[in-house]
């Protein structure tokens, strides 16, 4: 009976999942690297025109969040004109960014270089936290700006 439950369980979550499916021209804005080939930092704000901005980490998608007005051609004037995801690392599932909790400080290391490593709930980012040398684990709302100015190495 367990082992049905569980196979329910587990195929219930790959039903409801979404990952991300990338064209091989897509660009990270920021950084002009192709997003598809590190499929576990995969990041994207989905704007109110429509338009899918992709990064190729979750430092990227911060950088356009924090000043949305360094590219006008998105014509992003508040939060509630974005729709932000990011890839869990370690199910590549795409979840809402808002709702993420973010390890800062650990030994993973994106095509973006130092980064956050995302994760769906707070105990999973605590324990990569635990395995890979993370320093903290943040929620979305407390990521601060000079973080990621930090994380570029430019504070």
């Amino acid at each position: 009976m367990k082992k049905i439950l569980l196979a329910i369980c587990i195929l219930s979550s790959l039903l409801w999942s979404e990952t991300y499916n990338v064209s091989k021209d897509e660009l990270c804005l920021i950084r002009k690297i192709k997003v598809y080939k590190a499929p576990h930092w995969i990041a994207s704000i989905k704007v109110r025109s429509g338009e899918v901005i992709y990064f190729s980490s979750p430092k990227s998608m911060f950088e356009f969040y924090n000043r949305p007005g360094k590219w006008p051609e998105y014509n992003v004037k508040s939060d509630d004109d974005m729709r932000i995801h990011v890839t869990e690392y370690d199910t590549l599932e795409k979840i809402p960014a808002r709702d993420a909790f973010y390890v800062y400080g650990s030994t993973k290391i994106s095509p973006a270089g130092d980064d956050l490593v995302p994760f769906k709930t707070k105990l999973a980012a605590q324990k990569f936290s635990d395995k890979n040398n993370g320093k903290r684990v943040f929620a979305f709302k407390d990521v601060p700006p000079a973080l990621i100015n930090l994380l570029n190495g430019s504070l």
